[in-house]
């Protein structure tokens, strides 16, 4: 009776020292062990040579590979610890903060620049693992009032009524942070996005320019102090802006 049955190479390779050993079975006697065609088994012992070469080549790619991919899982845990770490201290980190990261762990396991390079793909794949996003870190939680947005805008209009463009002057006010970590961060996707204290030295900055472009006035930055240790020996009405020290600047 024929059989029919696919034998995985481990069963092949079992089959062929059945048959070499010093009881070797018959074909036909193997064939019906294996329950596998009679003509299969002949196949099997003719192609013993090759077949035993393969497991012996598969076999020493498995042991590597294996101890390839435990040492790569060990950088994803270490990298993974690092990263919640920092990110519980409220500490932002980018893709490349990340990668960078990623090799410097590889290298203290005795991987070279060219063996793990923390790719793009690399990356990828660590963040949809560790279900990791990046976005916005919020240092405060508001809102704009939009009511009160209308009605100034109507108001503006009125107020402006009479002068020319060249005479009415937008003023835009901005921070700037001494030694500021960014506003964007990779987070996990279960963690709120909340920012710490931004710096420790904040400035504001003004800048103003009449409505048709044609002229911008001398910046206004405030600080707390009237003359910070940096200004010494400079004479702050030289300077390309205008300093102005308030201490809840």
């Amino acid at each position: 009776m024929s059989h029919r049955k696919a034998l995985a190479l481990e069963e092949k390779i079992a089959f062929i020292k059945d048959n070499q050993n010093a009881h070797g079975l018959s074909v036909r006697e193997l064939a019906d062990n294996y329950k596998i065609s009679k003509s299969s088994a002949a196949n099997i012992l003719r192609r013993s040579e090759k077949l035993l070469a393969d497991y012996s080549s598969n076999c020493n790619k498995g042991i590597k590979r294996k101890s390839k991919d435990e040492n790569r899982q060990k950088i994803d845990e270490l990298v993974f610890e690092w990263f919640t770490q920092q990110r519980a201290k409220q500490i932002p980190i980018s893709d490349p903060i990340l990668q960078e990261k990623a090799r410097q762990t590889a290298e203290q396991l005795g991987y070279t620049s060219e063996t793990f390079k923390a790719s793009n793909g690399w990356l990828e794949k660590f963040r949809n693992r560790h279900a990791i996003s990046f976005r916005t870190i919020n240092g405060e939680s508001a809102s704009v009032d939009n009511s009160t947005v209308e009605e100034w805008t109507q108001r503006l209009s009125t107020i402006l009524d009479g002068f020319d463009e060249n005479d009415v002057f937008n003023a835009d006010e901005t921070g700037l942070c001494y030694r500021a970590t960014p506003d964007r961060s990779l987070v996990l996707s279960k963690e709120e996005c909340k920012g710490g204290k931004k710096s420790k030295e904040r400035l504001t900055v003004l800048l103003c320019s009449n409505l048709t472009g044609t002229e911008k006035l001398k910046p206004v930055v405030i600080g707390k102090s009237q003359r910070p240790r940096c200004f010494k020996n400079i004479t702050t009405s030289k300077l390309p802006a205008t300093w102005l020290p308030n201490r809840t600047a």
